[in-house]
């Protein structure tokens, strides 16, 4: 007995050694899939941080690096020059530009978030015929690329388009170079989302919450500001975050509706190709004002994920 025992072992040895290692290690996984989910789980998380990072500490190689041994770089810096982040306020207003963007980033979020709140608790607590409809072409407008808007926005804009009534003729006022040509393209572009969002959230909220504050005298409006709205909160949140965010980094519009001057309401983006010269290209400050423009983002992320994480996976559950 123990021979063909010891027959029956080494016959699956050999017929495990035939199968070789890819097979064997999918037994493995297969009795053991938490290991493998653990390994996925690690490999995603290098891989993210490795793309996501990398780009942030190659702008701080370029920084550190002197203008004129930015050349055949390798993975550490070539010098080391800090005071790079002093001269490149010196030579460009850079805080200005950032201020005219945080100002962009802000009205722009309030405008969308009073907006979208409003259609929010229309399109997610009240029934009329066509609302699919009208939800989903609300949707398909945020999929238009913002380029087939620019010429009529920008003749809007400019004071060029004219509209007759009459004897009566009636121009568009001239206001490039001002927050407005800028603001309302960016509210109109970014409001589906949010109002997808809060639809969303606005539609989870008991009904008889908000049929007590409206017992107790509080209009519709009353009931939205008072009731719903701080009951989805964490929606609230996402959709903001996400509004400042997609405007900060906005390049196409807020390029177009200004001169690229700080005293024209420019934003980050035309303070960082300020540094450009005729004849030279100081890539190290590009860099520097590139990692000083993102930190206010990166900071602001960092403060609000749990609210963004929570926004997007909380409204995607039907309770």
């Amino acid at each position: 007995m123990s021979s063909e025992t010891s027959g029956v072992g080494v016959g699956a040895d050999d017929a495990e050694m035939k199968r070789g290692p890819l097979g064997r290690w999918v037994d493995k996984a297969i009795k053991n899939p938490d290991r493998v989910y653990r390994a996925m789980f690690y490999v995603a998380t290098v891989f993210f941080l490795v793309t996501t990072l990398f780009p942030f500490y190659w702008l701080l190689v370029l920084a550190l690096t002197p203008n004129r041994l930015i050349t055949n770089m390798g993975l550490l810096p070539k010098g080391f020059q800090p005071e790079v982040f002093i001269t490149m306020f010196e030579r460009v207003p850079f805080h200005l530009f950032m201020f005219n963007s945080f100002v962009l980033g802000i009205t722009t979020t309030v405008i969308v978030l009073l907006i979208a709140s409003l259609a929010g608790y229309v399109f997610g607590r009240l029934r009329f015929p066509g609302k699919g409809i009208l939800m989903l072409g609300i949707l398909a407008i945020s999929y238009f690329p913002p380029a087939a808007f620019l010429i009529p926005l920008f003749e809007l804009f400019t004071g060029n388009t004219a509209l007759s009534i009459g004897a009566v003729t009636i121009s568009s006022p001239d206001l490039f170079n001002t927050p407005a040509p800028m603001v309302l393209p960016f509210s109109a572009l970014f409001l589906p989302l949010s109002i997808f969002i809060l639809t969303t959230f606005y539609g989870q909220i008991p009904d008889g919450l908000e049929d007590a504050a409206r017992v107790e005298g509080t209009t519709r409006l009353g009931a939205l500001f008072r009731v719903i709205v701080p009951l989805s909160a964490p929606g609230v949140a996402t959709a903001g975050v996400l509004t400042f965010i997609a405007v900060y980094n906005e390049f196409f519009f807020s390029f177009l509706m200004n001169n690229g001057e700080a005293s024209s309401w420019a934003p980050i983006v035309a303070g960082i190709l300020k540094y450009q010269g005729q004849f030279d290209t100081p890539f190290n400050l590009m860099a520097a004002a590139s990692i000083v423009g993102v930190l206010p983002v990166a900071v602001l992320v960092i403060i609000a994920q749990e609210r963004i994480v929570s926004g997007l996976t909380a409204g995607a559950l039907k309770e």
